[in-house]
Order: C-alpha cells, then sequence, then structure tokens
C-alpha cells in the first residue's frame, strides 16, 4: 500500500494511545491497531447520522469482516496522540472496503484495510449492499451533508419530535411521562434532525416568553449518535428561526452533564444550579 495523506480523507477519529496498549518494546502491540481501526469505523457511522444496528435492522442485513490487513510504517507509543482516518474507498455488489491510516500530525504511521460483506444476518449468506446505503456511503465521501432539519410546528413534527423524547427523557433518563409532556407542545416552534433514511435523530423546540426571549427546550438526540453535530444544528435552527421572528435573546435551561456543550456554543450560566425532574439543571443565556 502507498503512503497516504490526511488529505486523502474526510473522516477522523482522535485517541490517545494508552499504557495497557503498548508492549514490552514500548510501542503499541501490533494487535491493538486493528482495534483503533474497528473503534474508528463504529465512529464512522456515526459521522453517517446511522445508529449502526437500528440501520442494520432496518436493512434487514449486516456487516460482516472478511478480510482485515495492516501495514506498519512507523510505531505509535504510549500517550501518542493519533488520529484515525477511514474512508469508503470502494463498494462492490454485496461488499465494501474501507482504507484507512492512522497518522500522528502529519506523520502517517499505520495503513489498514478493511473488507466487509453484507450479509443476511440469519443465515450469513451475502446480499447486494441496499441502494439507500451505497447512497449514503458515497455522498459521505463526497462531501454531502448527512443530516437536515425541519422546523415547524407541533402539527407538522409532533410524531417524529415525541418518538426522540420518549426515547432519551422517558426510557433512558427515566422522567415521569406526566412531567415530559405539556401544553407548551402545541404553540411551541420545533426543530428535528433527520439522517438520510429519513430517521428522525434529535429534536428540540423554543417557545416565545415575550419582549424578545425566547426559551430553548425538549432538546434531545439518538443516545447512539450524541457527540456528533446533531445538537448542534438543532439549536442553531431554532436560534435562527427565532432570530427571523424578531428575537434578540435566548435562554434556556442545561442539565448540569450538558452544561460544557451549551458552554462551547457561547452560552453564559446565569443564577445558581437548581433540581427539575429529579436532575440537576443551570440556566444558560445568550443573545441572538
Amino acid at each position: 500500500m502507498s503512503t497516504l495523506k490526511r488529505t486523502d480523507f474526510r473522516f477522523f477519529h482522535r485517541m490517545r494511545v494508552r499504557w495497557a496498549e503498548v508492549d514490552m518494546q514500548k510501542i503499541v502491540f501490533n494487535a491493538h491497531y486493528l482495534m483503533y481501526f474497528d473503534t474508528a469505523i463504529s465512529d464512522y457511522w456515526r459521522a453517517l447520522c446511522l445508529p449502526y444496528q437500528d440501520t442494520m435492522d432496518a436493512l434487514q442485513g449486516d456487516l460482516y469482516v472478511v478480510k482485515a490487513t495492516v501495514e506498519f510504517h512507523a510505531s505509535a507509543r504510549v500517550d501518542d496522540q493519533i488520529e484515525v482516518a477511514m474512508k469508503c474507498s470502494r463498494i462492490g455488489s454485496s461488499s465494501m472496503t474501507f482504507t484507512g491510516a492512522i497518522f500522528r500530525g502529519d506523520e502517517h504511521l499505520i495503513t489498514g484495510e478493511i473488507v466487509y460483506v453484507f450479509a443476511d444476518p440469519v443465515t450469513q449468506k451475502s446480499r447486494p449492499v441496499p441502494q439507500a446505503l451505497r447512497d449514503i456511503m458515497l455522498g459521505y465521501e463526497a462531501g454531502e451533508a448527512m443530516s437536515t432539519v425541519k422546523v415547524g410546528p407541533w402539527s407538522t413534527l409532533g410524531p417524529d419530535a415525541q418518538r426522540i423524547r420518549t426515547e432519551v427523557f422517558v426510557q433512558e433518563q427515566r422522567i415521569p411521562k406526566e412531567l415530559e409532556w405539556d401544553a407548551a407542545d402545541a404553540t411551541a416552534v420545533h426543530a428535528v434532525a433527520y439522517n438520510r433514511l429519513g430517521v428522525p435523530v434529535a429534536t428540540g423546540r423554543y417557545l416565545d416568553k415575550g419582549d424578545g426571549t425566547v426559551k430553548v427546550g425538549r432538546m434531545a438526540v439518538n443516545r447512539v449518535l450524541r457527540g456528533g453535530s446533531l445538537g448542534r444544528d438543532v439549536l442553531h435552527a431554532l436560534m435562527h428561526a427565532a432570530r427571523e421572528h424578531g428575537a434578540t435573546e435566548v435562554v434556556l435551561y442545561a442539565q448540569r452533564s450538558a452544561q460544557g456543550f451549551y458552554t462551547r456554543l457561547g452560552f453564559e450560566c446565569r443564577g445558581e444550579p437548581f433540581v427539575e425532574a429529579g436532575i440537576d439543571h443551570v440556566e444558560m443565556v445568550k443573545s441572538l
């Protein structure tokens, strides 16, 4: 395999080499590089906005590794910050090939290639790669967006917003249903993000509080897809819609676990922390 450059890839997964991953030569034990590539591929699916298991169930198939190769150019050492780059380099009738490269800065350390076959999960016999999946992967590698955000009323977006909020707030965080659903949904402006299979994957809403202030709430992202850009995209869509309607300030009650997310987007804390629905929150505000 030839030497690869960072510009050959769109997707990168950053990680740091841990002590448990080096051998007696104080370099990464060779088998761990396959684990690095496999970890990066899991994150690649998140970049496609596709929750892996749900997606495979919907497509009535699964991916099975039939070949994996690693070529060593230089070694990574403990505490190195490395980036694992991945791309889908080929899609055949029933197979797909991922090419990977591990970089330390601009230095190309490792090359990898993993070949998967799309197959029936019961019989494990190969099936054609679904056209929808093929289009998504080729689109990603071509630089296309993997999600769209729709903004509108509950009458239009309610069923999809409700699906996400039920999964996140009621099932995952165990918030009582009677606290999650309120009459404000009917008058709120909602945003829902969809992946390219048309599946809702994130949502949020805002309420007009008057005097140029809106309150954003019910922000929820599919558990598997958190850490990407979906929450940011939904929030930006809500703030843009609020600004278009004359709002000058947005306020929200952030769960303390999400405080860093909102801080990175320019929100500032106001007042003391408080408990709502049994969860620690803090009020945060930003000018529009």
